[in-house]
């Protein structure tokens, strides 16, 4: 019975009416913060981890992990591509010419990225074929002069499947009447959505018309793309491939194209979590002010029970057990709060904008459209795990105290 005297009495006191009216409020008020904290954390990390599945699995999916390039251009590149896909990581490969460009029709300009791909191999290095809105890759053929691009780069010209754009890139013919810039007029055949910036930037030709384009041999190509079964291995990866092409070959990876994006919302989430960690302490150390209101309040019935035998350890175990029950509380409630929210703040914010015409990410600012939302349960544990341990050390103080009073100074007065 001693020894289950603490948690009893303790978890009585939690639940018992108090005459001092003030400490149930604080009481209240440090559950209800402990919650708050709790939740809001396990939103935004969740949040936070929404942005970066979507950069790993739609951003990442549309930009080439690795690019392999001549210093001039890829005669051969079937067995460049048959070489690479023995490297270690490497799941696929593809060839490409890349050309910026600016499209311009019915008086619209807009500025894109033009990449000829060979239709019945970019399925190995890209996710455009299961976006595609409109038309499909399969419609790019040689000599049809075909072009497939993102919704809001179609959506800004003013154009859509059967259109025709004329493609201006910065490079110039010369001519007997004079030096003209190269144009060419292409017919758009697809339009894809990915939900993120690419959409408005970026478009596909077939890579023979885009050779004749960009004036490459018949046969040749800019480089060969890859894709890696590990992403962060893509510098590694780079590397190696180069090291063994030799000095006429150059890589690039994903990390000094879009790495910046990705390392920004790594720091944005840990500085963002520590920062909400402090109202989640903030809170959990309130529960120091309640208790040391309580053990003042308590100090007839601390001196009562030493009376009757029972040890300083007790007496702060008693203590201990109300603080944790008022944070385990809090904690739960915030748990089943955060969790409830993080499963539907994407819902929310989507029927928010569409009821009151708000866009909270505009696609031509953000690298996505909408507020992407994923549960981890890594970090679920972290937080109530944290703050389990801010509620347990914030009890330890008032409970030490509880324990040091001296059962003849208290009765002297009672």
């Amino acid at each position: 019975m001693l020894d289950r005297l603490p948690f009893l009495i303790g978890l009585r006191y939690t639940r018992a009416k108090r005459r001092n009216h003030f400490i149930s409020f604080i009481s209240l008020t440090s559950m209800l913060g402990l919650s708050l904290g709790v939740a809001v954390l396990i939103l935004v990390l969740s949040v936070m981890n929404g942005f970066d599945h979507e950069l790993r699995t739609r951003v990442l999916g549309m930009v080439p992990h690795v690019r392999v390039e001549a210093r001039d251009s890829v005669t051969d590149w079937e067995t460049l591509a048959g070489k690479l896909r023995e490297k270690p990581h490497v799941v696929g490969a593809a060839p490409y010419i890349e050309q910026q460009g600016m499209f311009t029709t019915n008086g619209r300009n807009k500025g894109a990225l033009v990449t000829g791909i060979d239709p019945s191999a970019e399925d190995q290095v890209s996710i455009i074929s299961e976006h595609m809105v409109q038309g499909s890759l399969a419609d790019l053929t040689p000599g049809s002069w075909g072009i497939v691009m993102g919704e809001l780069l179609a959506r800004n010209l003013g154009v859509g499947v059967g259109d025709r754009v004329t493609l201006l890139v910065p490079e110039a013919s010369i001519t007997p009447g004079g030096i003209f810039p190269r144009l060419k007029r292409f017919t758009v055949t697809g339009i894809f959505k990915v939900g993120a910036d690419v959409d408005a930037s970026l478009a596909y030709t077939d890579i023979s018309d885009m050779a004749k384009l960009a004036r490459f041999k018949e046969g040749d190509v800019q480089g060969v793309r890859l894709k890696l079964d590990d992403l962060f291995s893509a510098d590694q990866v780079t590397r190696d491939i180069v090291s063994q092409l030799g000095p006429q070959y150059r890589g690039m990876d994903w990390k000094r194209t879009h790495g910046n994006l990705f390392a920004a919302i790594q720091m944005e989430k840990n500085m963002i979590g520590l920062l909400l960690m402090v109202i989640v302490a903030v809170a959990a150390f309130n529960i120091v002010s309640t208790l040391v209101m309580m053990v003042t309040d308590k100090h007839a019935d601390i001196a009562i029970l030493r009376t009757l035998g029972a040890r300083p350890g007790s007496i702060m175990g008693i203590f201990i057990v109300q603080g944790l029950t008022i944070g385990v509380m809090g904690i739960i409630i915030g748990a089943i709060a955060g969790v409830a929210l993080a499963l539907s703040v994407s819902d929310i914010i989507a029927w928010v904008q569409s009821t009151f015409g708000i866009q909270f990410l505009d696609p031509n600012v953000y690298f996505i459209s909408y507020l992407p939302s994923r549960l981890e349960m890594s970090d679920m544990g972290i937080i109530i795990g944290s703050a389990l341990v801010l509620s347990f050390l914030s009890t330890l103080y008032p409970a030490w105290r509880a324990s040091r009073i001296q059962p003849a100074e208290v009765l002297r007065y009672e």
